[in-house]
């Protein structure tokens, strides 16, 4: 029963060797996200300069850290009882509010972005510590370090969502920043001081589970875009091409992550004796670019799909290109920190990608697409034979 549960009345009960499963209520709260990254991916279509760059960077990596601590918390809590339940649906709606925003959070709106935001953040982590029996001081003091530096966090954000232009970007800017230092500093806070390895710890098989849905997701986003794009157009030969390069290079990032990656990393973390250090590299830090790779992306597979044709321009060029470099830097980092060392065929496709940018002018859209695909289809062929042969040889590829 949960009120037996030593770990806490509202906590998951970890048994050994068996994973805790992903729960219907943490894929419904996900479904919000389907959303957000839909809209960080149209605000970069329609905001494609240098600072609109910027912008939804921010925006972004606001999204990414929001949806990631919530599961860290839902890989502590148990999302089958009635009060995490109801936290989550109180999530979901700050994320409605949250994703509606993101068109205009540097515009109009970013006073609303802000608060769902902070109440978000400050909300779910409030929740938590209240949740935690008092006997547990070294999970209840972590905490309370998160809720600090999450509650400072806050008020930048506000302060943000009230300024205007420049003012607006800076005082956000320095709020991602103490959010994201801030787990790199094990949420240091005076008299408590560091947070422990041990309150770190997490359910490994689940938290691997978590981040590989959220791929599943903004990859899912990119599919259904690239579809609606295309039943909208004409169906000459270059369209068709482009969309089926387009579905093609999605196929492949499915096979660079899921292949071989995900599976070893869910291994990896539920083996590991510090699930908490590695779930924070691994799953918190790393798979940011792995998403936002695959964002960029879907912003040049609609690009390509409505211009297949004549010339490159640099936000086709940067989006076709930088998409797919970007989420395999990510990959090759993310298999580095499980595996222990570095993937040859993704260091091959970078350096592709990169070479490709030299020629990329030259091409038409069409072309320059279906180049980064196929490098992308080299490295995930490469990857499947190399690490199908024995671990030993495989290390050497």
């Amino acid at each position: 029963m949960a009120a037996d549960n030593p770990r806490g009345a509202m906590f998951r009960v970890i048994l050994p060797n068996q994973h805790s499963r992903v729960t219907n209520a943490e894929l419904f709260f996900d479904l919000v996200f389907v959303f957000a990254i839909t809209q960080v991916s149209h605000t970069l279509l329609h905001h494609f300069t240098p600072l609109g760059a910027v912008h939804v960077a921010v925006l972004f990596l606001a999204v990414w850290w929001v949806w990631v601590y919530t599961a860290w918390v839902t890989n502590w809590l148990d999302p089958e009882l009635t009060p995490v339940r109801i936290l989550l649906f109180l999530m979901m709606l700050g994320g409605l509010v949250l994703s509606t925003t993101i068109p205009t959070a540097f515009e109009g709106r970013g006073l609303w972005f802000a608060i769902a935001y902070a109440t978000m953040q400050v909300g779910r982590t409030a929740f938590w510590m209240i949740a935690t029996p008092r006997h547990r001081t070294a999970v209840r003091h972590n905490a309370i370090r998160i809720l600090t530096w999450l509650s400072v966090s806050a008020i930048f954000w506000i302060l943000g969502g009230l300024a205007h232009d420049e003012a607006r970007l800076w005082f956000w800017i320095v709020a991602l920043t103490i959010e994201y230092v801030s787990p790199a500093v094990r949420f240091w806070v005076p008299k408590l001081g560091f947070s422990s390895v041990e309150a770190w710890a997490v359910e490994g098989g689940h938290m691997a589970e978590r981040c590989s849905l959220f791929v599943i997701i903004a990859l899912g986003e990119a599919v259904v875009v690239n579809g609606a794009t295309f039943a909208e157009l004409d169906w000459t030969a270059d369209n068709i091409s482009a969309f089926v390069s387009a579905l093609v290079g999605s196929i492949a990032m499915w096979w660079v992550y899921f292949h071989k990656g995900a599976e070893a990393g869910a291994e990896r973390i539920s083996r590991s004796a510090e699930s908490g250090r590695l779930a924070r590299l691994a799953y918190t830090y790393l798979h940011m670019p792995i998403v936002a790779g695959i964002i960029l992306t879907a912003v040049s597979d609609e690009l390509v799909l409505k211009h297949p044709v004549g010339h490159s321009d640099v936000r086709i060029i940067v989006s076709t290109i930088g998409g797919p470099l970007l989420f395999l830097v990510g990959t090759i980092l993310f298999k580095h920190a499980i595996r222990g060392f570095l993937q040859l065929s993704h260091g091959i496709g970078i350096i592709a990608l990169a070479a490709l940018w030299w020629f990329a002018a030259e091409l038409s859209p069409l072309w320059l697409s279906v180049a980064a695909t196929v490098i992308m289809i080299v490295v995930a062929v490469w990857e499947s034979v190399s690490l199908g042969s024995t671990p030993e040889e495989a290390e050497e590829h």
